[in-house]
């Protein structure tokens, strides 16, 4: 008798109602994947609690990424995962990326937070 390995579920599809990259975030984004070896890889955009408003932003790279809790998106060329209960906060939002010395960087415009911090890396609801 065989056993049966599970097969891992693909993640949903969504669209770019529910996070949106400018075509400067998706530059930057693939060239950093590029730079980090995963190109074929997905932009991880997840809310955790944190911040000194009580919930903060955080991006990451995944080279595997497929399961059945997250939301696919793809956007300005790039392919963002966004996990259900993260979704529920970043609905809406835009993440931009400024190449300036001061005040540069990625830059989240979401039009849920009803309070950001000084520094724009956390919010709340």
């Amino acid at each position: 008798m065989v056993a049966e390995t599970p097969t891992q579920a693909a993640p949903r599809t969504g669209s770019e109602k529910l996070i949106k990259l400018t075509e400067a975030a998706g530059r930057k984004v693939s060239q950093l994947m590029q730079r980090d070896g995963v190109a074929d890889g997905a932009l991880r955009v997840k809310i955790v609690g944190g911040g000194c408003a009580g919930l903060e932003y955080k991006m990451d790279f995944e080279k595997n990424p497929a399961t059945p809790k997250d939301i696919l998106i793809q956007s300005a060329g790039v392919r963002v995962l966004v996990d259900v209960k993260s979704a529920l906060y970043v609905s809406g939002s835009e993440i931009d990326f400024q190449d300036k010395m001061i005040g540069g960087g990625f830059k989240i415009h979401n039009p849920n937070a009803t309070a950001t911090c000084s520094c724009g890396e956390s919010f709340s609801v």
